[in-house]
């Protein structure tokens, strides 16, 4: 018997979806299958390549309801805001579609009498994409969508607890009319995807998810000279200072920290707020805090679903315990919260005051429903605890001073620089990490630099 993948639905415990793992010839066919149909798909016209995209997102569009449903059965999103999926989804593969004409043209440099010298991006071939459960259309249309635009095949491997995601990928491009072989998805073990990152076959490999498998993603491409996209993990904090909007602070920062039960790379975790707001703030954030609603995610008037397993529920109240132990005060009373009970999935939001930086709370991602907030005096101490941490994807500045924000993000050791917004991924812009956060980047044109490379043709036209 073949080995299976099993996905359990953290919303109420039962197995939603089983599928067999490919086998080892299913494995080979699908690299061979890949090969040829790329040197095929390359040859396509652009237009037509943006065609097919457009497809893909009508198909997506058409059917929101149910891969919604779908995605809230499998991971437990809350059902008022799987929708949002498929919206993010069609913006940014067509702007990635939009841009695609400008950025993939021949780069002509300056006239050379006797000569015509341009470069051209060519496809890097097959581009192997390994994605996460937590944003699963999301974190994927980012490195599917540029791959197959820029004339590449893709491969997609996608996460045990959203396996349906990848299968709907496959559905909406064959819809689209995209040829057999140019986008195919394989239900793979941890092992099997290892052997596919290190195979001939694969030409690139764009991975999103935690530093540790990051790391393991890195060793099995390290023996080929092949490019390597991690979006890994974050910590991602927010300053608040005293010139803040504070009401519009506080609404955004607890959605920034309890989106998705705080289950995103770039969710805020930790959050500086200068003293003398200090209590007005907090007082705020914890008031709106308990106007959430802990619930079955398939109820429309959910705010806060169940986490996605017991491994993650145990590392949130395991990182909240610590801090508790080390003096920190926590502000929410968990009884407050209908089915927020010990070994449950459904965890409370909790919000830690008195918090340092010697607890794992405020050093190490919880991608849970728990944030500490900190009291600092003045925008240097703020600066100097956002940076004192190994992770460095994204950080907000709160505040009604875009020159002081502005001269703040220089300092600050993150890819994206937010003001007055946080948890938020705008397609014209280059998605990217520094430190532990990974190294690489999707969306806006550069977006397109990881699935291209440049060839040079300089042609002697005149003797």
């Amino acid at each position: 018997m073949p080995e299976t993948l099993r996905c359990i639905s953290p919303g109420d415990g039962r197995m939603f979806v089983e599928r067999p793992l490919a086998s080892e010839a299913q494995i080979a066919k699908a690299l061979a299958q890949a090969r040829t149909a790329q040197m095929t798909w390359r040859q396509v016209p652009l237009p037509d390549r943006l065609g097919v995209i457009e497809r893909f997102v009508a198909w997506f569009e058409e059917h929101r309801d149910v891969v919604a449903e779908e995605i809230t059965r499998q991971m437990g999103q809350p059902i008022g805001h799987t929708p949002w999926e498929i919206r993010g989804l069609a913006e940014r593969a067509r702007y990635m579609a939009s841009i695609a004409e400008e950025t993939l043209r021949d780069l002509v440099p300056e006239p050379k009498a006797g000569f015509q010298r341009f470069i051209r991006r060519e496809p890097v071939g097959v581009a192997f994409v390994i994605s996460p459960w937590n944003y699963p259309l999301l974190t994927a249309v980012n490195a599917v969508v540029p791959a197959v635009i820029a004339g590449n095949a893709v491969i997609l491997k996608h996460s045990p607890q959203t396996p349906l995601c990848a299968e709907r990928f496959a559905e909406a491009f064959a819809a689209a009319g995209l040829p057999t072989g140019v986008f195919q998805f394989l239900h793979l073990s941890d092992a099997a995807a290892d052997r596919l990152v290190a195979s001939p076959e694969v030409d690139f490999v764009a991975f999103t998810g935690s530093v540790g498998v990051g790391h393991l993603v890195q060793r099995a491409a390290a023996n080929r000279f092949i490019g390597v996209g991690l979006e890994l993990g974050g910590k991602d904090p927010a300053y608040v200072r005293a010139d803040a909007d504070l009401d519009r602070a506080v609404e955004n920062l607890v959605d920034g920290a309890f989106f998705n039960a705080g289950q995103s790379c770039c969710a805020v975790e930790r959050i500086y707020v200068d003293a003398r707001i200090s209590r007005q703030f907090i007082d705020g954030f914890v008031a709106l805090t308990e106007s959430y609603r802990l619930g079955d995610p398939l109820d429309a008037s959910t705010t806060l679903g169940p986490v996605v397993s017991q491994s993650a529920a145990r590392r949130v109240r395991e990182q909240v315990a610590e801090a508790i132990g080390r003096g920190a005060r926590a502000l929410v009373d968990e009884r407050r919260f209908a089915r927020s009970e010990p070994e449950s999935l459904y965890l409370a939001p909790q919000i830690l005051v008195d918090v340092t930086h010697d607890m794992r709370l405020m050093t190490e991602e919880t991608f849970g429903p728990a944030v500490g907030i900190q009291v600092v005096a003045d925008d240097d101490q703020a600066v100097e605890r956002m940076n004192d941490s190994r992770y460095g994807l994204t950080a907000s500045v709160w505040t009604r001073d875009s020159k002081a924000a502005a001269a703040l993000g220089e300092r600050i050791e993150a890819g994206t620089i937010f003001m007055n917004r946080c948890d938020y991924l705008d397609p014209a812009l280059a998605w990217t990490g520094v430190k532990d956060s990974g190294h690489g980047c999707t969306l806006s044109r550069f977006g397109f630099d990881a699935f291209t490379r440049l060839k040079s043709f300089h042609l002697r036209t005149e003797w």
